[in-house]
C-alpha cells in the first residue's frame, strides 16, 4: 500500500500597527538576512526609525520570501473614517498607505504574495479594483486583499451588507474584462451602497481574482468565507477547537459547491523560540509586556466593556460595573452575555492574584502563541495541520524584526526535513503557492 503523503503546511506573516513597526525599525539588521531577487542587493536594508519609511517593509519582504511564504499581509487593522477610537490613533495613524507599499514590494520581491487590509467603510469599488490589478500586474500575479468589515462603530448589520456588495462590485469589474478580449465590457452595478457603471480601465488580473482573505471566527464571519474567499484567519485554539472549526468551514464552503481545497483555513499565531522552553517562556513575557502598553491595556478594556474607560488608570484595578449594551464591542463578535462573562473572568483572575489593569490584560489578552524551541514550535505547526486543525498558519513573529529571521533559519528547514515545507517556489502567482483553482479563464 503506498503511503498518504503529508499534509503541506501554508506560511504566511502579518505586520501588525504602527506601535509594532517601530519595533521593527529600532532593530539592528542581521548578517544572515539575504534576498533571493537578482534585481536586489543582497545585502538587508539598513533599518528605519520612521514607520513611513520603506526599509522596515523591504526586509520583511525580503525575509518571507527567503522562507518561501506563501504571503506578506500589511494589516493596519480596520477603524472607520472619521470614527472617534483610540485604538485607530494607535494602530493605523503614521502607516503608509498599504495598497501603495505593496506596490513598492513588488519591486523587491521575485514570488512572494503581496496582501493588504482593505477597510469596506472607507473604500470605493471601483478605485480598490483599479490599485488591486495594478498590483496583481506589478507583481506577476501575487495580490491578495483582507476585506475587513466589522467595527461597532457603525451598525454592524449594514457594514457587513456593504463589505458584501463591495466583494461582488469589485470582482464584477475585473471579470468585466473577459481574457479572450481586447477591451472590457460595459458594466453596471447599481444596489443599496454603491452604483458603477461604465468601462473597467485595467486588463484582466493575472491571476483572474487577487486572492480574497476573510476573517472566520464568528459563524457569520465562516458564512461569509465559505461563499466567496480564498483563505480564511482564524484565530489559534487547542486542537480540539481547531478541528471543529477546520470542520466547520468546509462544510460551509461545501454547501456553495467549493471543493475541500478551495479555501485555506489558516490559523493566526504568535511564535517565540527559546534554546530551551524556558528561556522561550521568559522571552515570550518580555515580549508580551512590551505589546501592552498602558495605553493598549485600556483599549482592549473598551473592547470588551463597550464604553470609554481612559479615565482609568492602567496600573489600578478593572471596573466594578458589568459591560454596556452594544452592537458588537470594537472589531469583536461576541454579544452582551458573552461581554459580560469575560469581564468576570477577567475580573476573578484580577481579584485571585492582585493583578492591575494592564497586568490583567497581559495575562488574559494576549494573541494565542507557540512558544517553545525550534523543534517544539514545528512538531505543533506539522499537528495541527496534520490533524485537519489548519491548512496553516499566518504568523506573528514574538519579537521584531529577528522574530521572522529566526523562524526562517531555525524552524522552516524543520519542516522542509519533516517533508510538510517547501523547498522552492514551483509556480510564480500567490494562487499556485496556496494550491487554489485559477479562474482566470473565467468570466462573471
Amino acid at each position: 500500500m503506498t503511503a498518504r503523503p503529508r499534509r503541506r503546511v501554508h506560511l504566511a506573516v502579518q505586520l501588525p500597527g504602527a506601535d509594532a513597526l517601530a519595533g521593527w525599525a529600532d532593530s539592528r539588521p542581521r548578517a544572515r538576512v539575504r534576498s533571493p531577487a537578482p534585481r536586489s542587493s543582497t545585502s538587508s536594508p539598513s533599518p528605519s526609525r520612521s514607520p513611513v519609511e520603506f526599509a522596515a517593509f523591504e526586509r520583511l519582504g525580503r525575509t518571507a520570501e527567503r522562507g518561501l511564504f506563501d504571503f506578506l499581509l500589511l494589516d493596519e487593522g480596520a477603524w472607520p473614517c472619521g470614527c472617534p477610537d483610540r485604538g485607530r490613533d494607535l494602530d493605523a495613524v503614521g502607516r503608509p498607505e498599504p495598497l501603495t507599499t505593496l506596490a513598492a514590494l513588488t519591486g523587491v520581491t521575485e514570488r512572494l504574495g503581496l496582501a493588504a487590509t482593505v477597510d469596506a467603510r472607507c473604500t470605493e469599488p471601483y478605485a480598490l479594483a483599479r490599485a488591486l490589478a495594478t498590483v496583481d500586474h506589478l507583481s506577476g500575479g501575487r495580490a491578495a486583499w483582507h476585506l475587513a468589515s466589522s467595527h461597532d462603530c457603525l451598525n454592524a448589520g449594514d457594514l457587513d451588507r456593504r463589505g458584501t456588495e463591495l466583494q461582488r462590485v469589485v470582482t464584477g469589474l475585473w471579470g468585466s474584462w473577459p481574457p479572450s478580449e481586447g477591451a472590457a465590457r460595459e458594466f453596471t452595478s447599481s444596489g443599496r451602497h454603491f452604483d458603477v457603471a461604465g468601462a473597467f480601465t485595467v486588463p484582466r488580473p493575472p491571476q483572474g481574482r487577487p486572492v480574497l482573505i476573510r476573517a472566520g471566527d464568528s459563524p457569520e464571519e465562516r458564512e461569509r468565507a465559505a461563499a466567496h474567499a480564498d483563505v480564511v484567519v482564524v484565530r489559534h485554539g487547542t486542537l480540539e477547537e481547531g478541528r471543529a472549526h477546520y470542520a466547520d468551514v468546509k462544510r460551509r464552503s461545501a454547501r456553495y459547491g467549493r471543493g475541500p481545497d478551495d479555501l485555506k483555513v489558516m490559523a493566526g499565531v504568535g511564535v517565540v523560540l527559546g534554546d530551551t522552553a524556558a528561556g522561550a517562556r521568559e522571552r515570550a513575557a518580555v515580549g508580551r509586556r512590551r505589546e501592552v502598553s498602558p495605553r493598549h491595556a485600556i483599549l482592549a478594556l473598551e473592547r470588551i466593556w463597550g464604553t470609554d474607560l481612559s479615565s482609568y488608570d492602567p496600573d489600578g484595578p478593572l471596573p466594578d460595573f458589568d459591560p454596556v449594551p452594544a452592537s458588537g464591542s470594537a472589531g469583536e463578535s461576541t454579544g452582551r452575555g458573552d461581554a459580560v462573562a469575560l469581564a468576570e473572568k477577567w475580573r476573578a483572575l484580577s481579584r485571585e492574584k492582585g493583578l492591575s489593569i494592564r497586568e490583567t490584560v497581559i495575562e488574559a489578552g494576549g494573541r494565542p502563541s507557540i512558544v517553545g524551541t525550534a523543534a517544539t514550535v514545528a512538531g505543533e505547526l506539522d499537528r495541527y495541520v496534520r490533524q485537519g486543525a489548519a491548512d496553516g498558519f499566518v504568523l506573528l513573529p514574538g519579537h521584531a524584526p529577528g522574530g521572522l529571521d529566526e523562524f526562517v533559519d531555525r524552524v522552516v528547514p524543520l519542516l522542509q526535513e519533516r517533508g510538510v515545507f517547501r523547498r522552492r517556489y514551483r509556480g510564480a502567482t500567490l494562487r499556485s503557492h496556496l494550491g487554489l483553482p485559477d479562474p482566470a479563464g473565467e468570466e462573471e
